[in-house]
């Protein structure tokens, strides 16, 4: 298994104490501790290059990093004295099952300076006279500040933050209002607190989340941090977290089918409800509609219904999920009604796919050169996902559906979309390849050892074999990079997108930690060690680790300016180079036409206003960054705003009638069809449709008031500039294949 996951990082043990009697006879951690360590140093990869003992250190600093990331909590004081007491021990503490001794104290720390810092935001809140003319900065990105170095420095940084913090919603609330030019201010915020009272509210939304814990959420934190320490990569899963992982890898849940989200006052808001999903048929639930209290098991009881107010989102969801067919009562307060209002709802649990994660395809024709028509296929892959319970859901099937469809439909060319794939399993991704290529190697994969094994394709011919490109970005990662590092170093394909995709070269493996515990151990809820056991190589030798897949063709990207990818993350793996793989023979590179293809696109690119506009933001996102420096003084932030309110007014009033021209032209060019799994499996005709006014079929989405006020304009057709410019990438590829083809033909005839 192969993939990306981010870990949340916060959690409280003031109420470990009160819970450990409770919890003895359940799952004992310091154990589970104990043996993640051993399993640490008996299976993961990057074992033999450094000591166990030696990482305490850095076991300690992983932990408070996750817990105050932005060094506003902690003081210099507090991490002195964790380091004096556990910084050389932790490594022992955990072998020596003694290890959530200093997890409880150090959260118990966390917890009580976060509850001296929200008392402080609501002490600055109250105050009638906050300064917005004084000359104050905070930093825009704390990740390599110093901790402040005692709590008078902590108090004056953390003033700071909830001034900005202020600050910003005031400023936000200006722009809406400037938006909305016909509606007043008490019209437009009539269902909003006071700036003042969000931002508090928003502070005790954070301290209900680090207090809403148990004894098994710290262990959750801390452990993970001990294993993120290998490899950003490696990861200790929960019981519900590994639970929830496997209804992400398998497309499907059972719960009601809505999206939740977490209000500042406490509630939780329906902002999505699947269609035809469980709420959907049920039909009372409404957008914007806010649940403050599940009775999981709908008993009817008043001491049943559960009380969700500032509760944290992933356990409001474990609540709301259950058993297909079982029901679940939720206390709702209806969108628009009287506030405080409420009313009970049941709901029977059912399946839910998450069709927004599935494969999907399109046909585009086009108009290309000397009005030659062209049939091109797109098909969009959100991530590798699959079954790992033996269901019947994988996402090579669902490829393979759609590309013997588009085969029927005889399209010229085939661009598949990778951008945003964090990737997944890593069969799904071997067996996919070979609908590509001949039989081959797709990825070689070495262990700690050292012994390399080369996976091949299965596929002895492929089912497709036309001109493809393959669309990537930062956020391609791991079997993302696997499938486009194994079709470029083939010369298969062209790899078109981003300056390089994420760069996660490593395969994780998820082991059940009970199954390693004593015997007489408790082990129901011992969770998952997910941890790198083996790096990957593209058949050429290169991992594609730190470095990731450089594109054949490389667009502007605002991420040029960011730090996303591995490269970036905290103990990550070398790059390094091995041997290419046995058999490795690739199709000679001039069947691409790389030099054209770049030289038309350059052009293309050089001429686009869009890609223009976007290297005129990377240049100023970069010295943005650079700077790390946000001002305090409302003056400078307005004249900040008004720049870029103007920047924006005028590039979206270019861009209007610029937009209209290409729609125009693009109704004359270019016809689009939608393709569903469900057409491709039933053979059922392709219908036109217009994607500039497409919207997901599959899940209906409430939207903010900025959201509904924002008048940039949306991509002509559909087509954002990375997908359009790939569009004429793959309309170059086409018509130049098409020619070399006739003159071979031609060359051939004459021969004879």
């Amino acid at each position: 298994m192969i993939g990306m996951k981010s870990q949340a990082a916060a959690a409280l043990a003031v109420t470990v104490a009160g819970t450990l009697a409770a919890c003895a006879q359940q799952t004992d951690f310091n154990q589970v501790g104990c043996q993640m360590a051993i399993m640490l140093q008996n299976s993961h990869f990057d074992r033999a290059s450094q000591s166990f003992k030696d990482l305490s250190d850095d076991f300690l600093a992983t932990y408070l990093r996750d817990l105050d990331y932005g060094r506003i909590y902690f003081t210099q004081h507090d991490v002195d004295r964790f380091e004096k007491q556990y910084g050389d021990r932790l490594a022992t503490m955990l072998l020596e099952k003694d290890s959530m001794e200093a997890a409880t104290d150090i959260y118990e720390t966390f917890v009580k300076r976060v509850e001296s810092r929200v008392a402080q935001a609501n002490e600055v809140l109250s105050e009638d006279n906050i300064d917005f003319t004084k000359p104050e900065t905070i930093m825009r990105s704390r990740k390599e500040a110093a901790w402040p170095k005692d709590e008078a420095e902590a108090k004056d940084l953390f003033r700071k933050q909830v001034k900005e913090a202020l600050l910003s919603e005031r400023l936000r609330r200006e722009m809406v209002l400037k938006l909305a030019k016909e509606q007043s201010k008490e019209e437009l915020f009539k269902d909003e607190r006071s700036p003042e009272d969000k931002i508090k509210l928003r502070y005790e939304r954070f301290l209900h989340t680090v207090r809403d814990v148990d004894e098994e959420d710290v262990a959750t934190y801390f452990l993970s941090a001990v294993a993120k320490t290998f490899d950003p990569h490696t990861d200790y899963l929960s019981f519900k977290q590994m639970e929830r992982f496997r209804d992400d890898m398998r497309n499907q849940l059972v719960g009601i089918g809505a999206l939740l989200q977490a209000e500042e006052d406490g509630a939780t808001k329906i902002m999505g409800i699947v269609v035809n999903g469980p709420a959907d048929r049920a039909g009372e639930l409404r957008l914007n509609d806010r649940i403050v209290g599940v009775d999981p098991n709908n008993s009817g009881n008043p001491e049943d219904m559960v009380d969700i107010m500032f509760m944290k989102i992933d356990k409001v969801v474990d609540l709301i999920r259950g058993k297909e067919g079982t029901e679940v009562r939720l206390k709702v307060e209806p969108a628009g009604g009287v506030p405080g209002d409420s009313e009970l709802l049941v709901i029977q649990r059912g399946k839910v796919e998450l069709k927004d994660e599935q494969a999907t395809a399109e046909v585009i024709d086009r108009v290309g050169e000397d009005d030659e028509h062209q049939r091109i296929g797109v098909i969009t892959l959100p991530s590798f996902y699959a079954d790992f319970d033996g269901g019947d859901t994988r996402c090579s099937a669902d490829v393979e559906a759609l590309l013997d469809r588009l085969n029927k439909e005889e399209i010229d060319g085939l661009i598949l979309d990778l951008r945003n794939n964090g990737g997944g399993a890593l069969e799904e991704v071997r067996r996919m390849t070979g609908f590509f290529t001949k039989r081959l190697p797709v990825v070689q994969v070495k262990n700690t050892l050292g012994q390399v094994q080369v996976k091949e394709s299965e596929n002895r011919r492929p089912i497709y074999s036309g001109p493809m490109i393959v669309l990537t970005d930062k956020s391609s990662a791991s079997a993302s990079e696997i499938l486009a590092g194994a079709l470029q170093d083939d010369n298969r394909a062209v790899i078109v997108g981003e300056s390089s995709t994420f760069g996660k070269g490593t395969v994780q493996q998820p082991m059940d930690i009970g199954r390693h515990m004593p015997f007489f151990a408790d082990r129901q809820r011992a969770g998952t060690l997910k941890v790198t056991i083996q790096k990957f190589y593209r058949p050429s030798g290169s991992s594609t680790q730190n470095q990731g897949v450089i594109p054949d063709v490389v667009l502007p990207s605002l991420t040029d300016a960011l730090e996303i990818g591995e490269t970036y993350l905290d103990h990550a793996l070398d790059h390094d180079v091995i041997r290419p793989a046995p058999g490795f023979d690739p199709s000679p590179k001039s069947d691409l036409f790389l030099p054209h293809l770049r030289e038309m696109s350059a052009k293309r690119v050089e001429e686009s206003t869009d890609f223009g506009y976007v290297r005129e933001d990377v240049a100023r996102e970069t010295k943005r960054r650079a700077e790390n420096e946000i001002s305090l003084v409302m003056a400078d932030r307005e004249a900040e705003l008004k720049d870029a309110d103007k920047l924006q007014h005028e590039r979206n009033a270019e861009r209007r009638k610029r937009f209209a021209d290409m729609e125009t032209t693009d109704k004359k060019d270019l016809t689009f069809y939608k393709l569903t799994l469900d057409d491709a499996v039933e053979d059922k005709p392709m219908k036109v449709f217009d994607p500039a006014e497409e919207n997901s079929g599959y899940m209906r989405r409430a939207k903010d008031k900025t959201e509904e006020l924002d008048t940039t304009p949306e991509w002509p057709s559909g087509l954002d500039p990375y997908k359009r410019e790939a569009l004429s990438i793959m309309g170059d590829l086409v018509d130049v294949t098409r020619d070399a083809k006739m003159a071979g033909m031609l060359k051939s005839s004459n021969l004879r």
